[in-house]
């Protein structure tokens, strides 16, 4: 056969044996760049943008109401007390801290008589741009439109511009987070009349939260600057929760990252460990099976048989059912919202309980799922939480018995790819994220401790 025939048949090449001696050789290997980036494409992450401006006014007033202890019941608890910028808004703890507790970050403590918040403080970190579902149970979702919906019970007001200023609806109405308990008096020595209302007054609530607040004359100042027009005798709580969500928009956005550069086709960006654990990450691991997207999960839900910690839900205590604790959802036991993993290396600890302190800890645990769950260590946690690790067989048994089949199959990687898929993880980080500690103010409108 002539070297023109072999060109014209060139994919009969192995059959005929005519390519051996001929003058050609296999094609390249394709680059590492050119392989994660097929490998990146496949799973639907592109490059997030940057916000759009904000009205500096609405900005100043929901950085107000964001650190100020005033919405709490008893006055000593504030959206920033359970997401402090200093530690990439969360709080260093597995389990929150709610009202009644003492000190900040992985130092606060509860308060006599208290109980830990069930579930993990999640970051805020990107809150605001294009998430379906908030929450751990992802009771919260929706696009837009003014319409939300709630799965915990909650009715929400129409017309709520965005899911981040539904969910700033929240906490104010949760007694162990922010409202207290009955009988409850604040730090001022008066009793807590948020707390004497019923769980199902929500209504009642927010406007009681709103008497408190347009009691202070420079919260009018700062709400007529932010909705002008509006006459004060007509703000309710959803105009405090937007401009809330509008500070937590414009302010904890972070997007710079060394794998947003990649992205935006810098393939210098990132080393070649960092690449070497995206190609993992995006194929072997089947990491991106759940973590996909632009936001790299946040789109889903799965029982990844993370540990059980804590007091647990309403349904099966002390365990906590995830998803499955709300009405209708039973076939979610022990499924949980998938996280987004932008910025993770800053939100430890990890899972809906907090089990894990550390990331190669995280991914060994998804290195063999059912051997991690039983062989899990205790000393993980805070010496508070240590007795109250759920991990008897019939437990284990239980949270196995639902595991999501993405991560049931143990993995079998070596220790080398495990700290390659760490290195990964660790470029997701925009180093403006670090500590955005500058946007805590010096004092707020009540007048209140600010920590």
């Amino acid at each position: 056969m002539t070297r023109s025939r072999c060109s014209k048949w060139l994919g009969l090449l192995l059959l005929t044996g005519c390519g051996e001696g001929s003058g050609f050789s296999e094609p390249p290997a394709p680059t590492l760049d050119a392989e994660l980036r097929q490998s990146i494409e496949s799973w639907g992450v592109i490059p997030i943008g940057p916000v759009p401006e904000h009205d500096p006014a609405m900005v100043a007033l929901g950085q107000a109401l964001f650190f100020d202890k005033i919405l709490s019941g008893n006055r000593d608890i504030a959206c920033g007390t359970c997401h402090q910028p200093e530690i990439s808004l969360g709080d260093g703890l597995s389990l929150a801290v709610g009202t009644g507790g003492e000190g900040v970050g992985p130092a606060r403590t509860l308060g006599p008589g208290r109980e830990f918040v069930p579930r993990n403080a999640p970051t805020l970190l990107n809150s605001g741009i294009g998430l379906f579902y908030m929450f751990w149970d992802a009771r919260l979702s929706g696009f837009g439109g003014g319409v939300f919906t709630a799965d915990s019970g909650q009715i929400l007001p129409g017309g709520l511009p965005n899911l981040l200023t539904a969910q700033a609806m929240l906490p104010v109405l949760n007694r162990r987070e922010m409202r207290g308990e009955p009988g409850d008096t604040d730090v001022l020595g008066n009793p807590n009349e948020l707390a004497a209302f019923a769980d199902d007054q929500s209504e009642q609530i927010w406007q009681a939260v709103m008497d408190r607040v347009l009691a202070i004359p420079e919260y009018v100042r700062l709400f007529g600057d932010a909705f002008p027009g509006t006459p004060t005798a007509s703000l309710r709580f959803e105009h405090a929760a937007r401009a809330i969500a509008t500070f937590q928009t414009a302010a904890f956005t972070a997007t710079g990252s060394p794998f947003d550069r990649y992205l935006d086709r810098n393939d210098a960006a990132l080393t070649t460990q960092e690449k070497r654990g995206a190609l993992l990450f995006f194929d072997e691991a089947r990491c991106a099976f759940c973590h996909n997207g632009p936001f790299l999960g946040a789109n889903g839900f799965a029982n990844v048989g993370a540990p059980q910690v804590g007091p647990g839900g309403a349904r099966q205590p002390p365990l906590d059912l995830g998803r499955g604790e709300i009405e209708d959802f039973e076939f979610y036991r022990f499924a949980f919202r998938v996280a987004p993993l932008r910025n993770v290396e800053l939100t430890a600890p990890y899972t809906h309980s907090g089990a894990y302190a550390t990331l190669e800890n995280v991914v060994r645990h998804y290195n063999d799922v059912p051997e991690a769950l039983r062989t899990y260590d205790v000393t993980q946690l805070s010496p508070a939480l240590r007795d109250m690790y759920h991990g008897d067989e019939a437990t284990i048994a239980e949270v196995l018995s639902t595991l999501d089949g993405r991560v049931g199959i143990p993995l079998d990687l070596s220790d080398e790819a495990m700290e390659d898929i760490v290195a990964f993880l660790k470029s997701l980080t925009d180093p403006a994220a670090r500590n955005l500690g500058a946007l805590v103010p010096d004092r707020v409108p009540s007048g209140l401790a600010v920590r």
